[in-house]
């Protein structure tokens, strides 16, 4: 028997690779389905079954692609409505692969169609749980994503609850835990950065499995505090229950190099964004005009799905030596089926040609503290609320990058904004996406709120955020 968690940090998103005498089965796969193919050959084995613990919303999952490349059957669990071919498990049912056995255990709450599946090794032993989005490492999954349905949130918090201490906490202490997402993910409260754990150890450390807690305070504990979804969940769930373009179709319309002539007359004629997704530092030096900067090298794909409304919107990209197939990838992860290209020689063709180019000032945290002390500045912290709550500079005005296109008319374009996050990432695409729609008097304060507590501005007391 063999098991492999393929992890993406990215996504914060765990798949799975399990194998036994030649018959694979892939639980949670990726959108690009290439690497389990391969990964198959490799061991002379044949993919079996895709099993899918729910229908996934902050991702597009592989699944319908690698059933039609390998014949595999796909597995949801009971209740399961799709525009093509599953097997929908009954609870309790087993499927074989090899000299293992996989039992569907269904566990609403998260969504009603939400099925952990239990891995009975070749002893008959119970050996582990891949537990998708019901139970986490620290955190259960959100409840309130389910897809047309009447149910309130507390009404599947309810179901979570029933189903984690009769589906889960009945299992042995020693089953190993394989979630489907960790620290960063939307998809819970507060996950821990570990990947793998026990029952065990989950009884002990997670709130939500505590063995005195009533349904009612697991209810409230779970559900307090929990920030909105991001726009895209039920887009990418929904795409997941319909189906999507092949991924080679995806790539092949999107991995295009274009001229900066014809890259200009896309993002004039074509109603283009303009995406950039090198560094915080390239983009600050020089970028196209108008372009909306988010980075490979940061959560990429969560700032595009939380701050591109439109899944359909063309892209044209702006990205480093050698990364276009990267970026028009894990776009399509979640959703972003539309890129048209990439701007061949990138800045510097842009450069060459002519082509004007946008810059944004950005300066250090001790430029900005000399400054913050002889003037009045108008500050922007563009971190989640959590973090703002826990400390900040005592005259910045709270603007969450999650929610900017919900608060321009919060601020003035005609005043001078200083732009922080954290450590410099976020603040970037804030300031890039207000330069777009207009706001040109900005000041990126690199290091963010990470460099400035090093300043002796004054800042509030911190407070620990899982008291607030």
């Amino acid at each position: 028997m063999k098991i492999e968690q393929i992890y993406t940090g990215c996504l914060a998103q765990g798949a799975y690779y399990i194998e036994s005498e030649g018959e694979v089965a892939i639980i949670d796969p990726l959108r690009e389905i290439q690497p389990y193919i391969e990964k198959a050959n490799a061991e002379n084995a044949k993919i079996k079954y895709v099993f899918e613990t729910h229908f996934h919303a902050d991702f597009v999952s592989g699944h319908v692609d690698l059933a039609n490349k390998t014949g595999a059957t796909i597995v949801y669990g009971p209740g399961a409505e799709t525009t093509y071919d599953i097997h929908s498990a009954t609870d309790g049912e087993e499927f074989n692969i090899g000299k293992i056995t996989i039992k569907a255990l269904h566990t609403p709450g998260h969504t009603l169609e939400s099925t952990t599946f239990l891995l009975i090794d070749e002893n008959g032993n119970n050996h582990a749980i891949f537990s998708g989005d019901t139970l986490f490492l620290g955190d259960v999954g959100r409840p309130d994503l389910a897809i047309k349905s009447d149910l309130t949130k507390e009404d599947l918090a309810g179901m979570l609850y029933d189903s984690l201490r009769t589906k889960i906490m009945t299992l042995a202490d020693d089953v190993i835990v394989y979630p489907a997402h960790g620290a960063g993910s939307a998809c819970g409260k507060n996950l821990s950065k570990e990947t793998v754990g026990t029952i065990g150890d989950q009884k002990k450390t997670n709130y939500a499995l505590r063995a005195d807690m009533t349904k009612e305070e697991f209810i409230k504990e779970v559900l307090d505090g929990m920030p909105p979804p991001p726009q895209y969940f039920a887009k990418n769930a929904m795409m997941n229950k319909t189906g999507y373009d092949a991924f080679e179709k995806v790539m092949e319309t999107g991995n295009v190099p274009l001229s900066p002539e014809t890259f200009e007359a896309m993002a004039n004629h074509e109603d283009a964004l303009v995406l950039d997704v090198r560094t915080q530092q390239d983009f600050i030096a020089g970028h196209v005009p108008n372009s909306i900067f988010i980075g490979l090298n940061g959560q990429f794909a969560p700032w595009v799905g939380a701050l591109i409304t439109d899944l359909k919107q063309p892209l044209i990209l702006v990205v480093p030596k050698g990364k276009s197939e990267e970026a028009v990838t894990r776009l399509s992860r979640v959703g972003y089926d539309n890129t048209l290209g990439y701007l061949e020689g990138g800045i510097d063709a842009w450069k060459a040609s002519g082509k004007d180019v946008g810059t944004l000032e950005s300066i250090s945290a001790e430029e900005f503290a000399t400054k913050a002390r002889s003037e009045k500045l108008n500050i922007l912290d563009v971190r989640k609320d959590g973090e703002y709550k826990a400390s900040h500079l005592e005259n910045a005005q709270h603007f969450s990058l999650d929610f900017i296109n919900k608060q321009m008319n919060q601020i003035d374009s005609k005043k001078t904004y200083h732009v922080h996050c954290a450590g410099g990432y976020r603040s970037v695409i804030a300031a890039s996406i207000l330069k777009a729609r207009g706001f040109d008097k900005l000041v990126d304060v690199a290091g963010g709120f990470g460099a400035i507590k090093k300043t002796d501005l004054p800042i509030t007391e911190f407070v620990c955020p899982s008291t607030l």
